[in-house]
Parts: C-alpha cells; structure tokens; sequence
C-alpha cells in the first residue's frame, strides 16, 4: 500500500479504538519503552507530544518518569516553525500552549541544538518491517531527522505491528532505528535499510 492509504487506513483504525484499548495499547508501550529502550547513555531527548483526539500514543507517561528517574536526561520538545521544527528544552506544563493543529508546543524557552539530540522520540500512524514509516504527510519529522547526528537514536512509538512494506517510499524518508509497540521493540540499525 502507499503512503495515502495507509495514512487513510490506519487513521481509521485509531478513531476506532475505544477508550480502554486506546488506555491498554498505551500501558504496554510504555512498559515496553522503558524495557527496550537503553538511556544510560543518554543526555538530550527530543519527545513529540500526542494530539490526544487522534489516538496518538501517549507520550506524557514516559517523559514523566523520565524526569523523576533520569535526572541526566534533558527532554527537549518541538515547536512547529514554518516548514521545520525548532527544538525547545522543556521547563514544564506552563510552558505549553496549543497549537493551530491542536498540538501542545513550547511558547518560550531555551532553543536546543540540534547535533544536542541523542534520542528523538518519532510519531508515527503506521511503520514497515524495515523501519520506514508513514507521518501526516507534512515531512517536519523528516527534515529534522536528516539533521541530527549519525549516532542519534530514532525510535517510532506505534500503536500498532508493523506493515510489510510501504510502497512509495521517497529519498527524503528516514528510516527508524527502532520502534516501540505494545507487543514488544524492533530494532533495524543493522538491516541496511
């Protein structure tokens, strides 16, 4: 399937879950987040922020105990700017206002750079078995993953086991490392996507 349908179907497939799956699915990623997940060596996080009438995986879980129990991790948020993101050291909830697409986002805050970011924390609507993945179509995660270093870690949340293959793929997509799903995490560093 292309991108399109598969942004289509499983856009569905999230209005569809009821509340106490929606809660479920979410539970078990976080479970598996912090199971698979190794942020000994990490120093700066780059975290999405879910639009919570979309479905999307619930972020704010993990980035709380983040903050209680990896007190060297710093967690940095994006902020929509024009046709990229900006990176935003988060202070806190008062820092947040919502967005024109009903995403929270930093208003004010110190700027991270980003060869700073050693984890960045990727949405996602659905992924392929080689790490691919299918956004909302606008790119802004890609641009900003084609930024940072080599060595940063991208890891997908999902709500859902992946696709076979996404047919369209393009130049610009770039691929996970791993993704964190309810069932458990995969990883693709060393397929040669």
């Amino acid at each position: 399937m292309n991108k399109k349908e598969l942004r289509k179907l499983f856009l569905d497939k999230r209005k569809q879950l009821g509340e106490g799956d929606y809660a479920r699915l979410n539970l078990a990623l976080y479970a598996q987040f912090f199971a698979g997940i190794d942020l000994s060596f990490i120093r700066v996080l780059h975290s999405f922020l879910p639009i919570p009438d979309n479905h999307e995986p619930d972020t704010w879980a993990i980035l709380d105990r983040i903050r209680r129990e990896f007190p060297q991790v710093r967690i940095s948020l994006p902020r929509v700017s024009g046709d990229h993101l900006e990176n935003i050291y988060f202070e806190g909830p008062h820092q947040l206002e919502t967005n024109a697409w009903g995403i929270r986002e930093p208003k004010q805050g110190v700027p991270t750079p980003t060869e700073k970011l050693d984890l960045v924390i990727v949405p996602l609507l659905i992924f392929d078995k080689r790490g691919h993945r299918v956004g909302y179509g606008k790119g802004y995660y890609d641009r900003l993953l084609s930024q940072v270093r080599p060595d940063c870690l991208k890891v997908g949340l999902s709500l859902f086991p992946p696709v076979d293959a996404i047919d369209d793929l393009s130049a610009t997509d770039v691929p996970l490392d791993q993704c964190v799903m309810p069932e458990g995490v995969i990883g693709f560093r060393d397929q040669g996507t």
